[in-house]
């Protein structure tokens, strides 16, 4: 599973950008509009989400762990295809979605391509849990908390004492990860 891919841009368009890796591997990654516009620098890391088909093997980047968990959390959806989620990250930034899906919006959910009266309200039903947090009081939201809590809970720790074990704590993902685990060790 790709997770992050991190080159150089050698092809951008508005929906996709080819990376050069330093292994020598030029990779199709499909992003969305918001993304594409956030990549103004010749390099870049994206995070990303692999989905295998029978056939095909596709890659969707984006320039935050926010955004990544949107898609992510859209794709799971029935019904909704890579595709759709796309078109939804392209309309929405994590937060002004996070706002429709909190006021019931069926109306701007619409204006996405490819989301009709039926779909929208039907997502709006499965997403009623959806929540970005935009506060940063605390630590809890910054690039490498959020890969610190991600690498936690992929070695099976719960959310709630991930979240006690990092509280007001700073640093790289893997320093995080180590204050961590050996506060996870103690309980």
């Amino acid at each position: 599973m790709v997770v992050a891919i991190d080159g150089k841009v050698v092809l951008k368009e508005p929906t996709k950008v080819h990376i050069d890796t330093k292994m020598g591997l030029t990779y199709e990654v499909l992003v969305s509009v918001n993304t594409s516009n956030a990549i103004t620098a010749e390099s870049v890391r994206l995070h990303t989400t692999q989905i295998i088909r029978e056939d095909s093997n596709m890659l969707y980047g984006f320039i935050s762990l926010e955004e990544k968990k949107m898609f992510d959390t859209l794709i799971k959806i029935n019904g909704v295809g890579p595709k759709v989620a796309l078109a939804v990250c392209s309309t929405f930034t994590p937060q002004t979605f996070a706002k429709v899906v909190a006021s019931k919006d069926v109306a701007m959910l619409k204006k996405v391509p490819g989301i009709g009266p039926k779909s929208a309200s039907r997502m709006l039903v499965e997403l009623a849990d959806f929540i970005v947090d935009t506060t940063s009081s605390n630590n809890l939201n910054s690039t490498d908390t959020i890969e610190a809590k991600m690498a936690l809970e992929s070695l099976g720790f719960k959310k709630d004492a991930i979240d006690k074990a990092l509280n007001g704590e700073t640093g790289t993902t893997a320093e995080l990860v180590k204050i961590a685990l050996k506060k996870l060790q103690r309980l």
